[in-house]
């Protein structure tokens, strides 16, 4: 289960600063380097692995999330037919007929009842050339704080739109969650975004036996300068693939030019498939931040990994409460393996902490190298659309900050200056209002892990939330020296 909506976590004890995994002299942190330079090397001999990615699927509520995601999986074979006949039989039940393919997605019955996706969905399958993990983002508001949870751990944000006449504008008005979550897979490090015109085949907008390509232009002249707007190169880093998840056009074989005769760059797996490599920190100190937690006879830990290799036997610190422990079990996916690199989903089984003494948002680092564990830092921020009762972002302004998987309350101590975008100069600034990019110091209640963004992005970027909507975006560039 993935965290649910803006709630803090319950307090975690105040890091020990020796005792268990604390200052044991140099002797051991020297060793434990060594090891993580040995296991470095050993994962880079291993002959190359398929390259894994984690796909976010985001877009307003009702695009067709779940149900290309459901899709996806029944075309790879993840999904067996008789499974799909007896989801198809539970959806007419519920008068959901074209809800189907969603609920291979959306396990929960609150979900299938709804047709909304609250947690998190998650999958796996595979291509010729690649594996991938489905992250199915859900797309109403209440629950955009488990959208940053799931796309904080993606790779490439796969953005899904609906071409149905009068949904697709509703989903890109102000407001619409189609904005919003571009906005923040940008910020989240979602680099690369694959735009999905989905429901192509709606008859609202069919030209007579073909998918309108009036349509899908109106669609994407509307998209382009507002992606452009949030940061994206539209030319090199965004593709759009117009498709019909219910029906599975143009996701597995590409759509006959009788139907769309106007497209050719291929069907959507091709389009993943050709994506560039993304470039792994396999070289850096191991970081893995904690998702998710539970006891099956040991510590279980949950997370994607940010930076670094991790095998059986390695010995680790869970910070920011410096506990030593060692790795007993290794499972990607649901195999076990022996070693395993930056970029996939873990779960690791911990011997020497305890399953309580972890808590959502605790980072595990390579022991010679720990994360820095600070209660201010300083940071560049974009304020995005400040809320208008509290339309000054200043020293004083507190809000809930979203920083890989912590979500912790903050306050900003200081704004020490405001950057012109075009010209990048700074000038001295007591306060700012919306759309403007500043570097100020922030506080936290508690000692929180994270890294500069300059060292691993993943855990120096972060967004602030403020009554339930993204505020401001931003990255750590300073850290104080020691804390």
């Amino acid at each position: 289960a993935e965290p649910k909506p803006d709630k803090a976590p319950t307090p975690s004890p105040k890091p020990k600063t020796s005792g268990k995994g604390g200052s044991k002299g140099s002797k051991s942190s020297k060793g434990s380097a060594e090891q993580e330079k040995k296991m470095i090397e050993e994962f880079k001999a291993l002959a190359k692995q398929k390259e894994h990615v984690n796909i976010v699927f985001i877009g307003h509520v009702d695009a067709g999330k779940s149900t290309l995601g459901g899709q996806i999986l029944f075309q790879t074979g993840n999904v067996d037919d008789r499974t799909i006949e007896k989801y198809e039989r539970e959806a007419k039940e519920k008068n959901r007929d074209s809800w189907y393919m969603a609920y291979i997605m959306d396990t929960n019955d609150e979900e299938r009842a709804k047709g909304k996706t609250v947690e998190v969905g998650r999958a796996n399958f595979e291509t010729e050339k690649k594996r991938y993990t489905i992250l199915d983002a859900p797309g109403h508001k209440n629950y955009v704080p488990n959208m940053i949870g799931g796309a904080s751990q993606a790779d490439i944000g796969c953005l899904v739109i609906a071409a149905r006449k009068g949904e697709f504008e509703t989903g890109f008005e102000r407001g619409g969650q189609t904005r919003e979550h571009a906005q923040l897979a940008k910020t989240l490090g979602v680099s690369k975004l694959i735009v999905v015109v989905n429901k192509m085949d709606d008859p609202s907008i069919m030209e007579g036996d073909q998918w309108s390509k009036t349509r899908y232009d109106e669609i994407l002249s509307k998209l382009q300068p507002f992606l452009k707007s949030c940061g994206y190169n539209v030319k090199k880093d965004v593709v759009f693939v117009p498709i019909s998840a219910l029906t599975g056009a143009n996701l597995k074989v590409a759509i006959g030019k009788d139907v769309c005769p106007w497209y050719d760059n291929g069907p959507l797996f091709d389009v993943f498939d050709n994506l560039q490599a993304i470039d792994r920190l396999d070289d850096k100190p191991f970081r893995m931040p904690v998702m998710d937690k539970y006891s099956d006879a040991g510590a279980m830990v949950m997370g994607k990994v940010e930076a670094g290799v991790c095998k059986v036997g390695a010995s680790l610190l869970m910070m920011p409460n410096r506990i030593a422990c060692t790795v007993q079990q290794v499972f990607r996916d649901e195999e076990e393996v022996g070693i395993c690199g930056p970029g996939e989903n873990l779960r690791l089984k911990l011997s020497g902490i305890d399953e309580k003494e972890v808590q959502p948002g605790f980072v595990l680092c390579s022991a010679a190298n720990p994360s820095p564990v600070v209660t201010r830092f300083e940071a560049q921020i974009a304020t995005l659309e400040l809320l208008e009762h509290k339309a000054i972002f200043t020293a004083g302004y507190k809000a809930v900050v979203h920083l890989h998987s912590i979500i912790e309350e903050c306050e900003v101590v200081q704004l020490l200056y405001e950057i012109d975008p075009r010209t990048k100069e700074k000038k001295r600034s007591k306060f700012v209002k919306s759309g403007k990019l500043v570097i100020a110091r922030l506080q936290v209640a508690r000692a929180i892990p994270l890294e500069k963004f300059s060292e691993v992005p993943q855990l120096g970027r972060f967004t602030i939330r403020d009554e339930g909507r993204t505020i401001a975006i931003g990255k750590v560039t300073r850290l104080p020296k020691s804390e």
